[in-house]
């Protein structure tokens, strides 16, 4: 059966992590997808460490299913090769600061205007309107300006980042989700639009009940470190040899929770009765807790909790989660026939669909790697492309 987007094809001018994370679940379900890089040094995850066989991890990550084409776009001919390029794809997208491809000749009114029907997807910071729409955006930032990094931590410690790149990757879905709806909408008008993501706007929507609760309230979340707003318990708790969490979200779970740690008497203290009284008398009932575990391993709790029906769990380490049963038998660590790296694995798509899944048809491609498939796909002579090799129209 063929992909669920074969034949779908991606102009793909997004550096870094948002936009190529998008990219690259479009190849993963079939698209496919030219990634436009600059000649010399192309995308700049390429020189990001941690490397494995002299290729970074991170563009590792990221890239797969895509061809690479290193232009020049300071060259009008660079320019003019995307132009030709887009003139008979699907899908369009960009993450350059504002106003920066209009310039250049490569915004949406003039790649519409030759190609109608092509969805043309914006990435940005702060998005493309509104005082900040020129300013660039980086995860980090926008963890700050979001207000994410002020509920991240401890009540009493700095305000902390995620512990990776949730905005970016965020925006990388969202895009992806924007794309699949214009592409839906185009296949019953026949036309395409222009699409944004921003991560702003991304952060914003992901504070949800938090920016609902102050609005009503008027009380400002604050940092719980594991701790949920709304429940008791729901957090982690510390063992004789360690931590793991309890995720007791309702009356039932907290009434069996209490028999299967040996405090059946819980049940009975008035402070605890419903959830409503347990967050109330949070640090009370989460200190009891933590006095009755400390005398137990983590093993020994999570089987016990586990045992009785309650949502409970180790703090898994990333080597736990690349070798944990579930993962694999998920199909979520892939692995790539890479020319330099021989033995390259990587998490794989999230998702699933039974009828198309997802494959890899490709390893990340080196820098510029398909010049000369792709132009001569695209009705360039071979004299052509040389002549661009030879004045940095193209990377050599």
């Amino acid at each position: 059966m063929a992909a669920a987007l074969d034949k779908i094809k991606v102009v793909d001018l997004t550096r870094t992590l948002a936009g190529p994370f998008c990219t690259m679940l479009m190849g993963d379900m079939g698209a496919d997808v030219v990634k436009i890089e600059e000649p010399n040094h192309g995308d700049e995850t390429r020189s990001w460490t941690p490397f494995w066989n002299g290729e970074s991890t991170q563009f590792l990550t990221f890239n797969r299913n895509k061809r690479s084409l290193s232009v020049n776009l300071k060259e009008p001919e660079g320019v003019k090769i995307v132009q030709d390029m887009a003139a008979d794809a699907d899908v369009m997208i960009e993450s350059f600061r504002a106003g920066t491809l209009e310039r250049l000749g490569l915004g949406y009114e003039k790649i519409s205007a030759s190609n109608p029907g092509i969805v043309y997807c914006s990435i940005s910071g702060y998005g493309r309107t509104g005082p900040m729409a020129n300013m660039p955006g980086y995860d980090l930032l926008i963890q700050a300006y979001s207000g994410l990094m002020s509920l991240t931590g401890d009540p009493d410690g700095l305000p902390l980042r995620v512990g990776f790149s949730l905005v970016d990757l965020f925006a990388g879905m969202m895009a992806y989700g924007t794309i699949m709806t214009a592409l839906n909408q185009r296949h019953q008008t026949g036309k395409g639009q222009l699409v944004e993501a921003s991560l702003l706007d991304g952060q914003v929507a992901a504070l949800s009940y938090h920016a609902t609760g102050f609005i009503g309230t008027g009380v400002e979340p604050t940092r719980m470190g594991s701790g949920h707003p709304s429940l008791v318990p729901y957090q982690s708790f510390t063992s004789a040899d360690g931590h793991f969490i309890i995720g007791c979200a309702n009356e039932g779970l907290w009434n069996r929770l209490c028999p299967a740690i040996g405090h059946p008497e819980l049940l009975d203290d008035p402070r605890y009765t419903t959830n409503t009284d347990r967050v109330a008398h949070r640090a009370e009932c989460v200190a009891e807790l933590n006095d009755i575990f400390k005398d137990n391993t983590t093993e020994h709790w999570v089987s016990a909790i586990v045992e009785a029906g309650v949502p409970c769990g180790p703090i898994n380490t990333v080597s736990d989660v690349v070798a944990n049963p579930q993962v694999l038998a998920r199909d979520m660590v892939a692995e790539i026939n890479h020319p330099k790296v021989p033995d390259l694995k990587v998490p794989n798509s999230p998702l699933k669909l039974s009828d198309s899944p997802s494959s890899i048809r490709r390893p990340p491609p080196s820098l510029g790697q398909h010049n000369e498939e792709i132009l001569e796909t695209a009705g360039y002579s071979a004299d052509k492309i040389a002549e661009f090799k030879e004045r940095g129209v193209i990377g050599s």
